[in-house]
């Protein structure tokens, strides 16, 4: 189909279920392709900690499958397909699952990452079919490999501009016997920052942090939690049950300094983490939202200036690397302001959530240096010359 396109100049929008159709610059395209119907798991052993599966495979059911072994997929993808462009109050849709090649395809990485890396950092193989129609494999089924160029990693977070992605094999870890959180009430949100900052130090191994204003707790799906009324700032622990005690209740005696400290046992733990993969506390609805990557203390200040110019709302994980924002509905999604702020802090800023207009007329991903920028078009010239794969999605002309 691939070939087919290419010797007849149209251009393709290359997708699994289509849960992340509005990220990204809109696309003109003459057909869509979608990988839904390669599905199925084609390789699995729990003990070697290695698993394959077509690239149309719902998340849903690798993840079942997973935890039938007490095992996961440890970078805890996001699952962005439920904060998409809804009219306000809308309900959400009946959409189809997301499946494991979008993960990869846009690397996507939850509340684990600062312990477990990002999808990219699981992907150990793949094959494809580029733009010319060839079909390429790269990686394998080990964790070390000496098949030179690493495709594999080199693709994840690519779009589907390089190449569509046909089936993946990745590493998978463990589930932790047990979990427990901790929450400090009404912490400003620079002293949030320097709290995660401090327990992210310690030899805990924390597994998650994040930081929400009231607006987004009262989002969030259980009840006590949300009708607190203030900000919260937690902090996740997970190994066996006795280095989770112990841990825990280092890390409160730690930062007991910072206020009143509240406990979630394992099963709210659990339910809470879910939440924040899930983006829940982003919730549905048509306003800008964008997602900030910073150096955690540079943060406060980012949004210090960032307040003096719009109005908006922020929610930090990552211990403030990774920032959520908010913002006024505009014919620019605040792009303008967004841009010649970040640029005073060295951030990266993405926009993830906007109407086509807007999406059209701004540079949706950060944009690049003339030399990045270079490399880009050359990667974009050895797999698909022709850009018919997703053109224009990432960089305009691209």
């Amino acid at each position: 189909m691939i070939v087919q396109a290419g010797e007849q100049g149209l251009p393709l929008e290359i997708c699994g279920s289509r849960t992340k159709r509005c990220i990204g610059r809109p696309m003109q395209t003459a057909g869509r392709l979608s990988t839904r119907g390669l599905s199925g798991i084609t390789l699995y052993e729990p003990t070697e900690l290695v698993l394959s599966a077509k690239a149309g495979t719902p998340l849903d059911e690798i993840e079942a499958l997973l935890d039938e072994s007490g095992q996961e997929l440890a970078f805890e993808p996001n699952r962005w397909e439920n904060m998409m462009l809804t009219p306000a109050g809308a309900p959400a849709s009946g959409e189809a699952p997301a499946t494991i090649g979008g993960i990869f395809a846009t690397n996507s990485s939850g509340p684990r990452r600062v312990l477990r890396g990002s999808a990219r950092d699981h992907l150990i193989g793949v094959r494809a079919v580029n733009g010319l129609g060839e079909i390429f494999k790269s990686g394998g089924r080990v964790m070390k490999n000496v098949t030179g160029y690493d495709l594999s990693r080199g693709l994840a977070g690519t779009w589907g501009t390089l190449a569509a992605l046909t089936e993946v094999t990745m590493k998978v870890m463990p589930k932790a016997p047990d979990t427990a959180s901790i929450i400090i009430l009404n912490l400003p949100d620079e002293a949030a920052v320097n709290a995660m900052c401090a327990a992210m130090k310690l030899p805990y191994e924390v597994s998650g942090t994040v930081h929400l204003p009231a607006e987004f707790v009262t989002r969030l799906s259980n009840p006590d939690i949300a009708q607190l009324g203030v900000s919260i700032t937690a902090m996740r622990i997970e190994n066996f049950p006795a280095a989770v005690s112990r841990r825990i209740a280092e890390l409160r005696e730690r930062l007991k300094p910072c206020g009143e400290i509240y406990q979630l046992d394992h099963d709210r733990s659990r339910g809470f983490w879910t939440d924040i993969r899930n983006m829940s506390f982003i919730g549905r609805g048509d306003v800008p939202v964008w997602r900030i990557s910073i150096a955690p203390d540079r943060a406060p200040g980012l949004v210090r200036t960032l307040r003096n110019h719009t109005d908006c709302h922020i929610a930090y994980e990552w211990s403030g690397g990774l920032m959520w924002l908010e913002l006024p509905p505009s014919t620019d999604a605040g792009a303008t302001i967004i841009r010649r702020v970040i640029a005073e802090f060295e951030a990266d800023a993405m926009l993830v959530r906007a109407g086509q207009s807007a999406r059209a007329a701004v540079e949706v991903f950060h944009p690049l240096t003339d030399a990045n920028m270079a490399l880009i078009r050359g990667m974009k010239e050895a797999f698909d010359p022709k850009r018919i794969l997703n053109p224009g999605r990432i960089h305009a002309g691209i």
